[in-house]
């Protein structure tokens, strides 16, 4: 039940946080490496959008401004994800649920078994976590999530300067919020892989489980 609830709470905390995280991104679609970034310096690379700020030269029209509400939405929804994040990884190391189906197989063979399969439009195995799906739920887990909370701190000067290191070993403020943006990429990416995998595997059977807990959730 433990790992439902938190599940759907995740869910809703990353919806906010898309929908917030475009909203800021269009404020300022440029993005820099170091310390700092603005409009008068040339940008790593841009997104080809319109901005919510005239002031930010991109080409194209201007949208209406929506950065404040955004923000303030952003912060809370990422402590709720945050929150939610602890207690299913707390729960999940309590009762081996991480070393009986999110450690990941390092043999080689079972994830290219496993890719076959997907390739010749098998169904997967619903009794266990295959290979690929350890891999994709551990880094995502233990890696990717832990890295989007980091790189968001370090954009925040209240953390940042109580813990300067943070930012420091990132390469600054702006490379922060650049290396947040492919990491929100990434895991956009792993959940319509994941949304997409559960429809191939039954979605009334897999959704049923994930919410009532009468399966294994994909």
């Amino acid at each position: 039940m433990v790992v439902r609830i938190t599940h759907w709470l995740i869910f809703v905390a990353f919806c906010a946080l898309l929908l917030t995280g475009v909203e800021i991104v269009l404020s300022h679609p440029r993005f820099y490496w170091g310390e700092t970034g603005n409009v008068n310096m040339q940008p790593l690379f841009s997104l080809h959008v319109a901005s919510s700020r005239g002031t930010v030269p991109t080409g194209y029209g201007v949208l209406p401004d929506q950065n404040g509400w955004s923000r303030a939405l952003h912060f809370q929804s990422a402590w709720m994800l945050v929150l939610a994040g602890m207690v299913y990884v707390l729960f999940s190391l309590g009762s081996g649920h991480v070393r009986r189906d999110l450690l990941p197989a390092l043999r080689w063979s079972e994830i290219r078994q496993v890719l076959a399969g997907y390739l010749r439009g098998e169904k997967p195995d619903r009794s266990r976590y295959n290979a690929v799906q350890r891999w994709a739920y551990f880094s995502v887990v233990f890696v990717v999530f832990p890295l989007i909370v980091w790189t968001g701190l370090a954009m925040s000067p209240g953390f940042t300067s109580a813990l300067p290191w943070s930012v420091e070993l990132l390469g600054g403020r702006q490379s922060a919020r650049t290396l947040h943006f492919f990491l929100s990429a990434a895991l956009l990416l792993f959940v319509l892989v994941h949304v997409a995998m559960v429809v191939h595997a039954g979605f009334r059977r897999k959704m049923r489980g994930m919410t009532l807990g009468e399966e294994e959730a994909a």
